[in-house]
């Protein structure tokens, strides 16, 4: 795709003229647009993640330290001669686009010179491997569910703390005397119903020996963890669940709307196609009947 440039310019011989700056906006558009030219990307993103990660290891930077550095640097260099292409092929509709705002930022961030006070920026080099976000289309799909959820993830997240403040009143309340540790203060036993409703050591560490003074405190930590665990985090992956049945029913649609789109374009083709046969086999007739009232015309 290409953009429309304007026809005001420079008319000396030093700047191409627009049609030819548009001709060759449209070639960059169909070089970044090429599926090789995408796998190209993602096999350089892949394999600068594996040496950013390698540069962690000791044995590795002792082994072969200047050639990670030598690859790191040029797949810098690449990133940024693919922002630059898509910019030079899509113009300012280029950050129309969330994805392509999302591969400008964490590409301008690389570019960041990484000492001094930016010397942190050093270990986000990492963030270039989320690329595979926007380059893998199955991914995108995932992280546009997770977009899409946002919304009704609020309601859960509200519901669920309420849940939590509550049981966390009645746990300091019931259990905060003898387990100040756990359950002292409203923040630390909303803490500790965190670790239990992860079921991370809630039963050895937090549930058993409260249960050694409070034998009945099971009637409030089984519900609790049935609640939370088993009830309100499963509406999570069912609303993840149900954007990505949405996200893949809206792209059937736009499919099966291409496809017919397509079909008719074809019907209304063979249909003009057709009626200009019909117009050539009936001048082919006039011009055969004419011939023939003449050859008539001359024998009579």
């Amino acid at each position: 795709m290409t953009m429309p440039l304007s026809d005001s310019g420079p008319a000396n011989g030093d700047t191409a003229p627009p049609s030819t700056l548009a001709a060759l906006r449209a070639r960059i558009a169909r070089l970044v647009e090429l599926p090789a030219f995408g796998g190209f990307v993602t096999f350089v993103i892949v394999v600068n993640a594996v040496t950013l990660g390698l540069e962690t290891w000791p044995p590795a930077v002792e082994l072969a330290g200047g050639w990670l550095r030598v690859f790191d640097r040029t797949a810098l260099a690449i990133f940024t001669v693919e922002i630059a292409l898509k910019l030079v092929a899509h113009g300012p509709r280029f950050f129309r686009t969330g994805w392509n705002l999302f591969d400008f930022a964490i590409v301008a961030v690389a570019l960041m010179p990484s000492s001094g006070v930016f010397s942190v920026l050093r270990a986000l080099r990492i963030l270039r491997a989320l690329r595979l976000l926007s380059v893998v289309p199955q991914m995108r799909t995932v992280v546009n569910a997770l977009l899409t959820a946002v919304p009704g993830m609020g309601a859960i997240v509200a519901v669920l703390l309420l849940l939590f403040y509550v049981a966390a009143v009645m746990a300091t309340k019931l259990f905060g005397a003898s387990f100040d540790q756990w359950f002292g203060t409203v923040g630390e036993s909303m803490y500790s119903l965190f670790q239990i409703m992860t079921l991370e050591s809630w039963s050895m560490g937090i549930v058993r020996p409260v249960m050694e003074v409070y034998p009945w405190a099971w009637v409030f930590f089984v519900p609790f963890i049935i609640v939370t665990s088993f009830a309100v985090l499963n509406l999570f992956i069912a609303l993840i669940v149900n954007s990505l049945q949405a996200i893949h029913d809206a792209d059937t649609r736009e499919l099966q709307h291409e496809i017919e789109a397509a079909a008719a374009h074809e019907r209304h083709d063979m249909a003009e196609q057709m009626a200009g046969l019909r117009r050539e086999i009936r001048d082919l007739r006039d011009a055969l009947l004419d011939r023939r009232g003449a050859a008539r015309r001359d024998d009579g």
